[in-house]
């Protein structure tokens, strides 16, 4: 699979801290590399040839956030 870079639109971050959280819960998924986290989007690239839009949304919305593929 050849990488790809995906943009999400996040809920519900107001801060530094929120910033952390959603980086730190995209970080631990295999396949996927931070690019850039704001507050409100972020920004992954995509490195696994196992990836799903789902365990990405799910995994920012474990961290307390709501999120969509932007």
């Amino acid at each position: 699979m050849d990488e790809q870079t995906t943009r999400l639109a996040i809920g519900g971050m107001h801060c530094g801290a929120c910033v952390r959280r959603v980086t730190q819960a995209l970080e631990k998924l295999d396949g996927v590399a931070v690019v850039r986290v704001d507050v409100g989007s972020a920004e992954i690239r995509i490195t696994g040839p196992e990836f799903s839009a789902e365990t990405v949304l799910n995994a920012i919305e474990r961290a307390g956030f709501t999120a969509a593929v932007a």
